[in-house]
């Protein structure tokens, strides 16, 4: 029997966001100094690659830092723009009216600002109706294939500023970026250009498995290579062109762009590409910010765990304030919320100390800032965008299972030649073809064994909560499982979870004898609610072995023991004539049999004893 458990840990004082945290505020400003650093050339790489100057990223994380701590819904998690939204924001910005560049503002921007306040007004509605949560049910495959798709996306669109290329550029979607590469190369600085390639080499060297950095470890790799970069072009400052280099005004808050409110009503012609442009930027921000805060409370010491709701309240506020001033979007960033808890953050204080820092370099030391070459910035960006779509992470998903793999490569083909968009749409139809193509077999199968099964219902189900009984021993409350636990209907599981009695001590999630398949995203869910309630309730998982594994990955799709399919190596149909034997028939109706049966699982229980218990303990991390 496959059984997890994740045990509480023992009590401790955990900081709490708001007044009550304030007396960690000596952890959160140390923190807030080193994310800071690391935030000053993400935030202003990733306003040049949304096709804004980089003023507009550094004041965006600043709006973050300020409203966060205010609103909180998460605890160590570090907001501002983020480079998943990069590739987004300027497709809406030249449909809008054209883009801009690292030294002005495109012609589509302000009315880019009436997109983001119309983002952050509808998060506002979405948390308010409580409906953070959906943003679950997007497979993992596909969201996987959305970021790698994006992380080419901005590789392409960083090249001009990689090679120092101050050209005008035409390119829009993937494929002009790479047609265009020979006239990056050719129009670009070689005294830059070989900054950046040196910088981007660094960057790579600090990440290597086997080099041992010590402390220095806390410092991400991208603030080295921007002190590195800057450094060896001071050396060459006298040859090269200032418009290499990253252009601070001199009033930092003047001429700050507004909302056009009135040109977007009067311009019924961009209504359309506006709301694209609200329903892609908010699709994003929900599935990337969702899955951003679930991996930081995977690695947060003091296991705290964010509210999705919250969180999404945050967001929208951030995002209409910024827009109001002139920013970009706002979501939780990885790396700034990485950064934050290995320098010792321990609340959204941090957030705002980070803001703090930020306008305290804004405003006393602009002349450190204009010190970077944008093609730094750049060697940064393609950083950021290589760790999004490396090859490790196709090798991860198709071990997981060739299908998995098929979305994903599919979402990121679809994402290039469309948009994003349309990408996870096709990515997510993809993954719900097959979830019902699984459910037609695993029902087949089930009838050929005389039991009871309708197609139609068990395609209804994959969008109903699989949670079929819920029963309570005592402090021990058991949730029985039944239909398809997918994608679709596998985050109704964490909403049942968090609606426990206050007394319960441990809960039971039971794969009953109906559960026809389990595919890769609810596998993956499993294990994070298992981790996610480790601070007050062991969560166990009871039965999942009994169902067939496609593969040997822990997350691969799981269905039914009725069918057997020798495509993956499991006997149970003659190749000659596909028929059962009555051999197989009578030991799969045995082992359904006992499969129904709750006896048997009390019994292997009391057999056992306590079950297999895999304790997991993050507080060294």
């Amino acid at each position: 029997m496959l059984t997890t458990a994740v045990h509480p840990c023992p009590p401790v004082d955990k900081p709490r966001n708001g007044i009550p945290g304030l007396r960690h505020f000596r952890h959160d400003l140390l923190a807030g100094l080193v994310v800071s650093l690391v935030s000053l050339p993400l935030s202003s790489g990733i306003a040049i690659a949304s096709g804004a100057p980089p003023i507009y990223g550094i004041i965006s994380a600043i709006v973050a830092g300020l409203v966060f701590p205010l609103v909180g819904g998460a605890y160590v998690t570090i907001a501002g723009p983020a480079a998943g939204l990069a590739p987004a924001l300027v497709v809406t910005m030249a449909a809008l009216g054209g883009v801009g560049n690292a030294d002005h503002v495109g012609a589509g921007y302000p009315l880019l600002l009436v997109v983001i306040f119309a983002v952050g007004c509808l998060q506002l509605l979405l948390s308010g109706l409580r409906l953070a949560r959906f943003a679950a049910i997007f497979p993992a495959s596909v969201v996987e294939g959305m970021l790698g798709a994006i992380g080419l996306l901005i590789i392409v669109k960083s090249l001009p500023m990689f090679f120092g290329y101050t050209g005008p550029t035409h390119a829009h979607a993937f494929h002009e970026y790479v047609a265009e590469l020979p006239t990056y190369l050719a129009g670009g600085d070689p005294i830059v250009g070989s900054i950046a390639v040196a910088s981007l080499a660094l960057m790579f060297v600090l990440v290597a498995p086997k080099l041992r950095l010590g402390r220095l470890k806390i410092v991400p790799p991208q603030v080295l290579a921007v002190v590195f970069g800057a450094a060896l072009a001071a050396c060459f400052r006298g040859s090269l062109d200032p418009k290499l280099f990253i252009q601070v005004p001199e009033n930092p808050f003047g001429g700050m762009h507004l909302p056009a409110f009135a040109e977007m009503w009067h311009r019924v012609d961009l209504w359309h590409a506006a709301i694209v442009g609200v329903v892609t930027l908010t699709l994003i921000d929900g599935v990337e910010s969702l899955a951003t805060a679930l991996a930081i409370d995977r690695i947060d010491p003091f296991r705290r765990k964010s509210q999705p709701n919250r969180l999404l309240a945050a967001m929208g506020v951030a995002n209409i304030l910024s827009s109001l001033v002139g920013g970009l979007t706002i979501i939780p960033g990885g790396v700034k919320s990485k950064t934050n808890i290995a320098a010792g953050g321990r609340t959204l204080w941090a957030n705002f100390a980070n803001a703090l820092f930020l306008l305290g370099f804004l405003c006393v030391a602009p002349h450190l800032i204009a010190m970077i070459p944008k093609a730094v910035l750049g060697a940064v960006l393609v950083f950021t965008g290589w760790k999004m779509c490396q090859p490790s992470i196709a090798r991860h998903v198709a071990n997981i299972g060739r299908e998995q793999f098929v979305f994903y490569g599919a979402t990121i083909v679809a994402v290039l030649a469309t948009d994003l968009l349309w990408g996870i749409v096709v990515g997510t139809l993809l993954e719900l073809g097959y979830s019902a193509w699984l459910c037609a077999r695993v029902t087949w199968a089930r009838r050929e064994l005389g039991l009871p099964g309708s197609l139609g219902g068990a395609w209804l189900d994959m969008f109903r909560s699989p949670v079929r009984r819920r029963t309570s021993m005592g402090t021990v409350v058991r949730l029985e499982l039944g239909g398809p636990v997918v994608s679709f209907n596998a985050y109704r599981i964490g909403a049942a979870l968090e609606a426990l009695p206050p007394e319960t001590t441990r809960v039971e999630l039971v794969f009953g004898h109906d559960v026809l398949i389990v595919d890769h995203t609810a596998c993956d869910v499993m294990l994070a609610l298992s981790e996610s309630s480790a601070a007050s309730v062991p969560v166990v998982l009871l039965g999942l072995d009994r169902l067939r594994s496609l593969c040997d990955h822990a997350k691969a799709v799981r269905v039914h023991p009725a069918w057997r399919s020798d495509a993956h190596g499991v006997p149970g149909r003659t190749r000659d004539t596909g028929s059962w034997s009555e051999a197989t028939t009578a030991a799969l109706a045995a082992g359904i049999a006992a499969l129904a049966s709750p006896e048997l699982v009390e019994s292997v229980e009391l057999a056992e004893g306590l079950p297999e218990v895999h304790e997991t303990d993050r507080r060294g991390v």
